[in-house]
């Protein structure tokens, strides 16, 4: 048996990124075979790292990696469980030579990007075993590309949010700065299309049939004529004495403001006055007033969530769309692509009180 030395234990620690103790009982273990010691570590590195997986990893990173001719990107995210990680230089590193491989991947298919190589080995094998170097679970989440005739990148937060938009147009200095702008806004604004035309229909039914029950569901936001008529329904032996009484008194009061009716009302007669609303559904629904009610509260949605449509943040006037925008710059820039990823959304983050973990450890010892 080798004699297990301070310089071997170094050597494996170097080799493998391992702790020193954990090189040192490796080292034990295989009788101080260096060559086995590295296999052994990974070994349990591997065991680690599956212990590992089952943590939730809500922080991380996004990095963006832009084609030598400027005319296709990649974005990758990368979660791990902690901010302190994804500060980490190692981290950074390669997130960044993910980014930079995304752009040569075939597609955006993550069981094949993990089946790349990348630095002797596979981009899945690489992650594990930064997961048993760095100590923390972290997932490769998800990759994206884009090309066009005109294309820009911006990363927003030290890395929480990236943007790639690639468009259809001339290539020049005039639309690269248009879609850097449009590329901000879209970090900012977060638009979860890019036209009303990338809705579907069944998409646009359902908005439609939320913003129909919202609306019964909170009577006094209704048009006048129909909300006097649920009103004249709701004195007629539905609301309390009292509530009848405050409503006669308010109609009777000159010059009062209805937009506050709903302060001097009872929950109880507020919450019978939507029964009433959605009792007569059919009815209000054939209302023209009421249709025009439903479609503008529709647009109003489409506004925020149709980039084409929102209001440029820019905008001197503060009524130019980015549509509008765009073709201000130059008819004939169009988008023909828009990506955005912000670190965790959709993932459930984990609320830790470490002085909490603490002490429920020493209490179990």
């Amino acid at each position: 048996m080798a004699e297990i030395t301070a310089k071997l234990v170094k050597e494996l620690r170097e080799m493998t990124g391992s702790g020193m103790m954990d090189c040192k009982k490796a080292l034990v273990e295989v009788e101080g075979d260096i060559e086995k010691a590295v296999e052994y570590l990974k070994e349990k590195g591997l065991a680690k790292a599956a212990k590992k997986a089952g943590r939730i990893a809500a922080e991380g990173l996004v990095k963006i990696a832009v084609a030598a001719d400027g005319k296709s990107a990649a974005l990758v995210e990368v979660n791990s469980e902690t901010d302190f990680v994804a500060k980490n230089d190692e981290f950074i590193t390669f997130v960044d030579d993910l980014a930079k491989l995304a752009l040569e991947a075939k597609n955006t298919v993550m069981d094949d990007f993990k089946a790349m190589a990348y630095d002797g080995t596979t981009v899945g094998e690489a992650l594990t075993a930064k997961i048993a170097k760095i100590g923390e679970n972290m997932s490769l989440r998800r990759i994206e590309k884009a090309a066009g005739d005109v294309l820009t990148s911006y990363v927003h937060g030290g890395g929480r949010i990236g943007v790639i938009i690639a468009g259809n147009g001339e290539d020049n200095d005039a639309n690269k700065e248009a879609l850097k702008n449009v590329a901000m806004q879209v970090a900012a604004m977060n638009p979860q299309y890019v036209s009303r035309d990338d809705i579907s229909a069944e998409e646009l039914e359902g908005i439609k049939k939320v913003t129909v029950e919202s609306a019964l569901n909170d009577p006094f936001t209704l048009p006048k004529p129909i909300l006097n008529k649920l009103l004249d329904k709701a004195v007629d032996g539905v609301w309390s004495a009292e509530d009848v009484k405050t409503l006669e008194d308010k109609r009777a009061e000159k010059g009062f403001n209805f937009n506050y009716l709903p302060n001097f009302l009872s929950d109880e007669a507020k919450q019978k006055l939507a029964e009433l609303a959605v009792a007569d559904k059919a009815n209000i629904i054939a209302d023209k007033v009421f249709g025009g009610l439903v479609e503008g509260r529709i647009k109003k949605q489409l506004k925020e969530i149709c980039l084409l449509e929102q209001t440029y943040v820019k905008a001197e006037d503060g009524k130019q769309t980015v549509s509008q925008y765009l073709e201000s710059v130059d008819k004939g820039l169009s988008l023909a692509k828009v990506v955005r990823f912000e670190v965790g959304e959709g993932l459930e983050k984990k609320n830790e009180d470490f002085a909490a973990e603490v002490a429920a450890q020493m209490a179990g010892k």
